[in-house]
């Protein structure tokens, strides 16, 4: 007699003490990748090394990039010169954002949850947003004075339009099937805004804050160097008035450190709130 066919054996079934299914590896990244931005800032630093040394530039006006360094671990070493002005520079970035924060959020979800609301606002904030906020500087010295509120109201002014239009729009761009379901179950309106509306507009409030954090740290030193308040700004104009140009550098070279720190300090953050994004779960494969 022939042999019966073998017939296909049914899959186990998983029971709940099996463990999870393993996650795809992450594809290694390749080491010389690794070194890139390292050496794109190897490359900077030697251009900015060589050009003063074979001509291409005055040193009085550019220093080869050692005496900046150099410079640069003087303050470091000095303390008060650099910690001070860091320390104030800072707090006036912080205040900034803050209040930016503080009423851009809650007035963007306002208006775009709002649409009568976000119609009639449309041309007032296409009027104000564009305003360069240096212009304001006149109208801060006459109100605030040369000092803490007017770098504050300054950077508030500027870091409160990404973060409001980011909000808004995002507010604007969620599912309305979501919505439309949440409603049907009977979620009230508060739970909707806490459970719908802003976990998915949360993306674009990030981002609002990280492009604010940069916009209010440029208007915080911008004030410091025209107004000469307390901070790296006006230590900045200090040492270019007594021809220390090395100097100068070195606190410029602060200034983009901090940036850069704070950039990525948000960046953190960000990865954090949003891990459950898809954006974010595929980057991290």
């Amino acid at each position: 007699m022939a042999r019966a066919a073998a017939r296909p054996t049914a899959a186990p079934e998983s029971s709940d003490n099996d463990p999870p299914p393993a996650r795809p590896a992450r594809s290694p990244v390749a080491p010389g990748r690794r070194l890139l931005p390292l050496a794109g800032v190897a490359a900077a630093i030697g251009v900015f090394e060589l050009a003063p040394r074979i001509g291409l530039v005055d040193e009085r006006f550019l220093p080869p990039a050692s005496a900046m360094f150099a410079a640069l671990g003087r303050l470091v070493v000095d303390g008060a010169g650099l910690w001070i002005p860091v320390g104030q520079t800072l707090q006036g970035w912080a205040l900034g954002l803050g209040l930016a924060v503080l009423l851009a959020l809650p007035l963007g979800i306002l208006i775009g949850s709002v649409f009568l609301l976000f119609m009639a606002s449309r041309s007032i904030v296409e009027f104000l947003r564009p305003i360069p906020s240096v212009a304001l500087i006149p109208l801060a010295v006459l109100v605030f004075g040369a000092g803490l509120e007017s770098k504050v109201f300054l950077a508030a002014w500027a870091a409160t339009w990404p973060i409001l239009l980011q909000t808004l729009y995002g507010v604007r761009d969620v599912d309305p099937v979501a919505t439309e379901t949440a409603r049907s179950f009977g979620v009230s309106r508060r739970d909707r805004l806490l459970r719908v509306t802003l976990p998915s507009a949360l993306p674009y409030v990030v981002t609002g804050v990280r492009i604010s954090s940069a916009v209010a740290l440029i208007l915080v030193v911008t004030a410091e160097l025209v107004l000469g308040a307390p901070g790296l700004g006006q230590e900045i104009n200090i040492a270019r008035q007594s021809a220390a140009v090395d100097t100068m550098y070195a606190l410029i070279i602060v200034t983009g450190l901090i940036g850069w720190g704070l950039n990525a300090l948000l960046a953190r953050i960000e990865a954090r709130l949003l891990a459950w994004h898809p954006s974010h779960r595929e980057q991290g494969r």
